[in-house]
């Protein structure tokens, strides 16, 4: 079985000769220094060798949460700032060298994005919408005034490192390999600019629930003291900087036993925008609303999807602003994300008053939940072209 750990990576940084290696051996080094033209797909020979017994690594896949299990293999690829990004490479999961100049260390010149393989019943290795990632990256490169790969080169890439780890996709119903995508000013900077260098880089973990509750009702709290994005800043794009603000606000709502927190606008506080990690939706009668996308609420794929879906399945959908008053009324409020795919809320707590919501009988976001899953795990028949089968 091909895993993580320190004699394998002892293995790579060995000097022993060649010779000494075994077959399989020689064929996970190959493929350590198999260098990509990113718009490429990885060679047959340079595949990992693992057998049918191999299959799954070794995980206790039904207590699998939404921590960090690294898998075994990264994608590394480099431009300088006025060039385009060229080749990348297939190498062991481990840290990376960065100057303590580094443009993202000193001024937060990063993004990052966030995608899932899932396996179906039969035994196929499913991407879900990957170009919508790469496209809301390129928005995001531009926004921070960096370089980015290309649709195709994204897009490649996440296959790539899907197939180098493809023992670590779950077995259908445990979970899915979580894929991270990060863009980087990593040259050396001293003065306020664009870094002369960036990577971009992936690496994968498999999961599970992103919330602790696991698929039970999420309960809020909305925050009035911190916001998570202004007019004019970067809460539209996916930028690093959108996450370390909002941890205070996360630390004291959960240590009052709450799952997470809704934000308001910047401006009136009176409108909901977003909650810490996933997007927000409100359904009264047959009407599905969500906060829009002005520039300070990040433009969700599973929120895209969701709402695709839902005009399916025959309910309005609509974006518009949504007072923080009309949760009173709401029949359903869910939450939408790749990290929690659809959430149940169950509650949402504003100046000490808790509105709860339904939760018996067949729930809209029950629905929308099992027709997203069923078409990323080929239950359902995507005749959208959302997946991408990985061989």
């Amino acid at each position: 079985m091909i895993q993580t750990t320190s004699g394998l990576r002892g293995l790579f940084q060995s000097l022993r000769p060649a010779a000494s290696l075994s077959s399989k051996d020689l064929q996970i080094s190959m493929y350590r220094w198999y260098t990509s033209p990113a718009e490429s797909s990885l060679q047959e020979l340079s595949k990992p060798c693992v057998s049918e017994e191999d299959k799954y690594a070794d995980v206790d896949w039904d207590n699998l949460g939404f921590g960090l299990t690294p898998a075994d293999y990264m994608f590394v690829m480099k431009c300088s700032k006025d060039e385009n990004f060229r080749t990348g490479q297939i190498s062991p999961f481990g840290n990376i060298e960065l100057s303590p100049s580094a443009g993202v260390l000193n001024y937060g010149q990063g993004l990052y994005e966030g995608t899932k393989a899932n396996r179906t019943d039969d035994g196929r290795i499913l991407l879900f919408r990957p170009e919508q990632n790469a496209m809301r990256m390129k928005r995001g490169a531009e926004r921070l005034c960096m370089p980015s790969p290309s649709i195709d080169q994204f897009v490649d890439a996440v296959k790539e490192i899907t197939l180098a780890n493809k023992h670590w996709v779950p077995p259908p119903g445990k979970g899915s390999l979580y894929i991270r995508p990060l863009l980087i000013g990593s040259g050396p900077i001293l003065g306020l600019g664009p870094a002369p260098e960036c990577t971009f880089l992936i690496y994968a973990s498999p999961v599970r629930n992103y919330f602790k509750e696991g698929t039970a009702p999420l309960n809020l709290y909305i925050e009035e003291e911190f916001v998570r994005a202004s007019p004019g800043g970067a809460g539209g794009v996916k930028s690093i900087t959108n996450y370390a603000p909002v941890l205070k606000a996360i630390t004291k709502a959960k240590g009052r036993g709450f799952s997470d927190v809704l934000y308001l606008d910047a401006v009136n506080k009176k409108y909901i925008e977003e909650v810490s990690s996933c997007n927000i939706f409100v359904l009264k009668g047959n009407l599905i609303s969500t906060p829009a996308t002005i520039g300070t609420i990040l433009e969700g794929v599973t929120r895209k999807s969701v709402m695709e879906i839902a005009k399916d399945l025959g309910y309005q959908v609509e974006e518009r602003q949504i007072l923080v008053d009309e949760l009173v009324d709401a029949d359903e409020v869910f939450c939408t994300g790749t990290a929690v795919g659809v959430a149940p809320v169950g509650s949402i707590t504003h100046q000490n008053k808790r509105i709860e919501f339904k939760m018996e009988g067949q729930l809209v976001c029950q629905k929308l939940y099992s027709t997203l899953v069923g078409i990323q795990t080929g239950v359902i028949e995507d005749k959208k072209g959302w997946t991408i089968e990985i061989h």
